[in-house]
């Protein structure tokens, strides 16, 4: 009996343990301490479409998105707002919101995932921990679903489903935290100028 005892114990524990899916409030506080980051990316658009680049961030509240040829497009993040430049067009970028853009949830000051109606999704896959989360007071701003792996932990993916239904994926390549970036390579001022150089 003894020996069938210590054969399920010894079972158990070599199973996968819960403790694997990361908490709430572990996402909250790596994103919060997460002040830079800068590594490639992988972007599947919503129509099949795929680019790559270099990703920036600088939280709070930026974020830059450098596309790699031939593509022409460069994305920032700051100031509140999210700029989309087109370096072959002469036509005056578009913006928008950034708090009205699911992006807004990461780029937060302080991220507070385990706030009343902000995750509806909270899975674990058997390699990542997925998090799908909303602006709880505006859910039709659309919503950011977040791969996070641990050990330690680090954002690996997001996928954004926007107001307008459609869905862009962002997966991340090699991610290095703690970077200098200065807060000029977030300015879009200074981005459009270098354009029309």
């Amino acid at each position: 009996m003894k020996r069938l005892i210590a054969a399920v114990l010894i079972a158990c524990l070599a199973l996968p343990a819960a403790a694997d899916q990361l908490s709430l409030n572990e996402i909250s506080n790596y994103l919060n301490n997460l002040k830079t980051a800068q590594g490639a990316f992988t972007q599947i658009n919503g129509d099949g479409t795929i680019s790559s680049g270099q990703l920036y961030i600088k939280r709070p509240g930026k974020m830059r998105f450098e596309y790699d040829p031939p593509e022409q497009a460069l994305v920032l993040a700051d100031a509140n707002a999210v700029v989309i430049i087109d370096k072959k067009s002469n036509q005056p970028p578009e913006t928008y919101p950034l708090s009205k853009t699911p992006l807004s949830l990461i780029l937060a000051r302080n991220v507070n995932l385990s706030r009343a109606r902000m995750v509806t999704g909270h899975t674990y896959d058997g390699t990542a921990t997925i998090v799908t989360a909303q602006d709880p007071d505006n859910p039709d701003y659309g919503t950011i679903q977040m791969s996070f792996t641990e050990n330690p932990v680090e954002l690996r993916q997001w996928i954004i489903n926007d107001a307008n239904g459609g869905q862009t994926t962002v997966i991340l390549g090699a991610f290095e935290a703690g970077v200098p970036l200065k807060n000029s390579l977030f300015d879009p001022g200074r981005a459009l100028r270098n354009r029309d150089r």
